[in-house]
């Protein structure tokens, strides 16, 4: 780490022996801390961090750190609850990196920072002034103007805590309009004065709100008396001694400064990162978690081609941001610290003018001036790049928004020419500046549902493409249900069975199946990711199909952790036999990740019937939207139909989740569509059936699988080794044989034949069964098949050549009264 001691001296020594400041506090607050003097009406000092990033080049890691850990002690203080619900918000220019660092340390909040810069036709959701700045005044631009109108607690960041009076006024602004019950306020240091502490309390009484403070150290700044009229005089008498603007500037000598070269510098090499569509480049309008993880997924790719674009000489290497830009270029910095031999630091450029002292007791030693180069709204004026010059570096990579690549950036006294002046090597990056599609930010589809809000999944495991309809009775009688389905006088997405609490067999069935097949399934959640992960991408994102698919999901997910370290986002999505996949969670889908990355998930193939549906789903979505790369191939843990390429295995066994409905799926129900719920900017509707709590096994069925993964590991090699080499093309039998059957048996319909043990085993705990298929010498696999068709009454009869081991058939010809082998009637 790059400390505030220079040669053994403090680097706030300068200014405390000149005008008599005194830092007191924490043992490590000089080492977080320097002092300088800057050119400012209201404070001729300035507290320059060590570790934020912004005017002392540091090692990213360090940067990101300290934020990151300050996020993890909010999220200890709230706890999880309260953390899921929480924002957090950051200040321009100097906090917006660490607010970002915070969010990510605190988890799954969105992130929010204020800007300088207006959009025409986004209305600011609040404003607020920060009195000692050098630029007072904040805006607020969400794209989402409801992400800061929740309820839950509101976390604002800044660099440093110094009177209070910016969080005053902040929280002033906000709580009229968006009252909450929570405030935690984080920086990096507390320098309050015991006043100005109690006018927190106070504020905090007043509004009927609890104010947290979480800080990494405190301390007191005591001034003497006319302590600003002398930093005034002595930023005034050593800015007469220093260069010209376009230089280095160092009062004190000139020995980190080059003379300024007369010839014109070559362009700097330009590296196009290839940066996500639609990601934003900041929280400037708000950055969500799923922004985040997009973000985390493209990043090492765009570290390896910045790496690449290096010159092989460059052993120490400068990532330099642009003034409220600060999370960008520190993620990508800190990336390529990790990939990279060189040394690598990282710091932004500024709009704050400070005194440049090239001595080891002052903070400040070299600062480079140009010209705004953004267009900014309050206009044209200088900005600064401190402590770059003269630091000895072999290569400054510059990145800006592409709204700041003007021709100002380009100049013969521009920021770039400044470097070149500076360095062997300036790259620039220009990330594609993320600017509101004003028209449409009204109709913006919703964030994901994460536990523990809906589904008892933790948040990480699953993001539900879904709305919550909780809250609205859905339920119908099995009989009813059946009845209507089978003549046609409803969907069966249009309502829900009831969910009963399992009874004691169906969850003996759940525990006895779970034992004898957790190895196996293992073995095949490993198979089905690894193919996936060779043939799909190297980052997929899964999608599962709700809500069969969404348990393999979590365990696809698992396993990629457990065996590569990766860290994959994971969806669950609604198809409806009929009506298609959920065309408005194909659209979130494509706005936050690349389409071509999306690996559909599913738990087995029957007859093939969602893997056609999904097929002609996306081709229709594709001409309708004009979007592409979705690839329709499933994924699935067992495909005994034989109709996808991308599985774990192709036999025919008990899958345990099965068994079971919500709860083995997150307590989630199945998926509804109906046009009085369900509006055209919607997503497909659910059901979290909180009051199921007592008997959820969600987390026991992944938990268990996932506990044998270290176990299989070596027979998931061998299994994807043969898979990834054989012939996998789908045979499409399983689809035959039920065309067969369903003629055979005289139904005539092909939805009433259900092949498989999982859905035979659904047949016989759910709907009206008329009678079971078994393959002739099926052996253990069917046991529970043939115990609960013995308890329903229902006839077993043995076929030659079913490529299933069992097949349930429905009766084509509903009878009223059908009840279920607990007494209860028979769910659909």
């Amino acid at each position: 780490m790059i400390n505030a001691v220079n040669d053994g001296v403090w680097s706030g020594t300068w200014v405390a022996e000149r005008l008599g400041i005194e830092l007191v506090g924490d043992d490590e607050l000089k080492d977080l801390l320097g002092l300088a003097l800057r050119r400012n009406p209201k404070r001729a000092h300035l507290l320059v961090s060590n570790v934020l990033g912004k005017h002392v080049p540091q090692s990213p890691s360090v940067v990101y750190g300290h934020g990151f850990a300050l996020g993890r002690r909010v999220r200890a203080l709230l706890g999880a609850e309260e953390a899921a619900e929480s924002v957090v918000l950051g200040y321009a220019e100097t906090a917006t990196g660490l607010g970002h660092s915070v969010a990510d340390g605190l988890g799954l909040a969105p992130y929010l920072h204020s800007t300088r810069r207006p959009v025409p036709g986004v209305a600011p959701a609040g404003g607020f002034e920060e009195s000692h700045s050098h630029a007072t005044s904040h805006l607020l631009l969400p794209e989402n103007p409801a992400l800061l109108a929740g309820t839950g607690p509101l976390v604002l960041v800044d660099d440093e805590f110094s009177t209070g009076n910016t969080v005053l006024n902040t929280v002033r602004a906000l709580h009229d309009r968006y009252p909450r019950h929570r405030y935690v306020v984080v920086a990096l240091v507390d320098m309050r004065s015991p006043e100005d502490a109690g006018r927190l309390e106070d504020f905090a009484r007043e509004i009927g709100a609890r104010v947290d403070l979480v800080t990494a150290a405190s301390g007191t700044v005591r001034l003497p008396e006319g302590v600003l009229e002398k930093g005034q005089e002595l930023v005034a008498r050593y800015e007469d001694a220093s260069g010209a603007r376009g230089c280095a500037e160092s009062a004190a000598t000139a020995a980190w400064a080059r003379p300024a070269p007369t010839h014109p510098h070559p362009a700097p090499h330009r590296v196009d990162l290839l940066w996500p569509r639609n990601l934003p480049d900041g929280g400037r309008h708000g950055f969500t978690p799923t922004q985040r993880t997009r973000l985390e997924h493209a990043l090492p790719a765009m570290a390896a081609r910045l790496a690449e674009a290096l010159p092989p000489d460059a052993h120490r290497v400068h990532i330099l941001g642009f003034e409220e830009l600060m999370y960008a270029p520190l993620r990508l910095a800190r990336e390529l610290e990790q990939i990279s031999d060189a040394e690598v630091t990282y710091s932004t450029t500024t709009r704050s003018p400070v005194l440049a002292v090239d001595d080891p007791g002052y903070a400040i030693r070299s600062r480079l001036v140009f010209p705004a180069h953004d267009d900014p709204a309050d206009g044209p004026g200088d900005r600064y790049v401190y402590n770059v010059a003269g630091a000895g570096f072999d290569a400054v990579v510059a990145v800006v928004d592409s709204l700041a690549d003007t021709p100002h950036l380009h100049a013969p006294d521009g920021l770039l020419a400044q470097l070149a002046a500076h360095t062997p090597h300036v790259l620039l990056v220009v990330v594609p500046s993320y600017v509101p599609d004003v028209p449409e930010r009204h109709a913006m589809l919703p964030e994901p549902l994460r536990g523990p809000a809906f589904s008892s999944y933790p948040p990480d495991e699953v993001g539900w493409l879904l709305r919550d309809l909780s809250d609205v009775t859905l339920e119908a009688p099995t009989e009813e249900r059946e009845e209507a389905i089978q003549s046609g006088g409803a969907h069966y997405a249009e309502s829900l069975p009831v969910e009963y609490q399992p009874s004691e067999q169906y969850q003996e069935l759940f525990h006895a199946a779970l034992e004898s097949t957790a190895s196996r399934l293992a073995q095949a959640v490993g198979a089905v990711t690894e193919l996936v992960l060779a043939e799909r991408s190297p980052r997929p994102v899964l999608v599962s199909l709700a809500r069969a698919g969404t348990p393999v999901g979590v365990l696809m997910r698992r396993w990629a952790r457990f065996r590569h370290g990766l860290d994959l986002p994971h969806y669950a999505v609604s198809i409806v036999r009929g009506r298609g996949i959920d065309a408005n969670a194909l659209r979130w889908l494509a706005a936050h990740h690349d389409p071509r990355d999306v690996v559909f998930v599913d738990g087995w193939t029957g007859k093939g019937a969602i893997t056609r549906e999904l097929a002609d789903a996306v081709k229709e979505f594709e001409a309708s939207d004009e979007i592409t790369g979705f690839d329709p191939e499933i994924a699935v843990l067992a495909d005994p139909g034989s109709c996808v390429r991308t599985y774990g295995t192709r036999e025919d066994f008990l899958i345990p989740s099965a068994c079971l409905n919500s709860t083995v799926s997150g307590l989630v129900s199945r998926t509804v569509l109906r046009a009085d719920l369900v509006g055209p900017h919607d997503f497909h509707g659910a059901k979290f059936y909180r009051e199921l709590a007592g008997a959820d096994v969600s987390l026991e069925f992944v938990d268990a699988v996932a506990a044998r993964f270290p176990e299989v590991m070596d027979e998931v090699d061998a299994q994807a080794k043969e898979l990834l080499s054989g012939d996998r093309e789908p045979t499409w039998e399983g689809w035959a044989a039920v065309e067969r059957i369903s003629e055979e048996y005289g139904i005539h319909d092909v939805n009433l034949v259900k092949p498989g043990v999982g859905e035979t085993t659904r047949v016989l705990l759910r709907r009206v069964p008329w009678k079971i298929l078994a393959r002739a010498g099926a052996g253990a696999d069917l046991d529970h098949v043939r115990l609960l068709a013995g308890q329903r009454g229902v006839p077993v009869e043995e076929v030659d050549e079913l490529p299933y081991s069992c097949v349930g058939l429905i009766h084509p010809k509903y009878t009223r009264g059908a009840t279920g082998a607990d007494g209860r009637a028979v769910n659909v």
